[in-house]
């Protein structure tokens, strides 16, 4: 069973909506690609390394227009790896409508979403789902997902959707390995799912810290 890895760039308020640019989501949104000025080398390598073993894309209907209309285009220039490891592997996309699926290698998914993720999972080794908040939220609220990359941004926004907004369940997580900051105050997480739900513990009682196994 191969594994899911949900990539998300969010700010410190954890709004990961139209990090790309300014176009990217215009409506009622006026943050679009509040990314850009925070990038430095650090964080750029870290997304190519984010990136290896990648053998599938599972996106949502939005993030797949916006690749499809960019990445095609981008072989030969600037982001040469990137683009020739998207247009080279499978692309499933996630909607209810009737997207264009000229990407070379582009499928949509039934109505039972949960299902096809699952046999998603059984067809690829590792699995990357770049931004698309709405399926996150399904993902999330399944369970349908084995990492969880989160690049946090040293901004705050106030508005726009955020990473857990009503999709999410009680999870455990574990940090799989030491975060990396970039010199302009990025902060690379990279969460595996963990058995069990959160647990509690009273803070004035001796053993505070230990929990509660479920």
């Amino acid at each position: 069973m191969g594994l899911i890895h949900i990539e998300l760039f969010a700010t410190l308020d954890l709004v990961a909506q139209a990090p790309g640019g300014p176009d990217e989501d215009p409506a009622g949104f006026s943050f679009g690609g509040w990314q850009a000025p925070l990038l430095d080398e650090v964080a750029g390598s870290q997304v190519l390394a984010a990136y290896e073993g990648t053998d599938a894309l599972l996106l949502g209907r939005r993030t797949y227009d916006i690749f499809a209309a960019h990445w095609p285009h981008q072989e030969g220039g600037e982001d040469n790896e990137i683009a020739t490891l998207f247009n080279r592997i499978p692309k499933y996309v996630a909607s209810h409508g009737n997207p264009d699926l000229s990407w070379a290698g582009s499928t949509q998914l039934g109505p039972d979403l949960a299902g096809a993720v699952r046999e998603i999972r059984d067809r690829h080794e590792h699995i990357k789902v770049v931004g698309s908040l709405n399926l996150v939220q399904t993902l999330l609220r399944e369970k349908l997902f084995d990492r969880l990359d989160l690049w946090l941004h040293p901004i705050v926004l106030g508005v726009g959707k955020k990473v857990f907004d009503g999709g999410e369940v009680p999870t455990n997580l574990t940090l799989l390995e030491p975060p990396v900051a970039s010199s302009k105050g990025t902060v690379y997480l990279r969460y595996g799912l963990a058995d069990g739900t959160p647990a509690t513990g009273d803070m004035t009682a001796p053993d505070r810290g230990a929990g509660h196994d479920d």
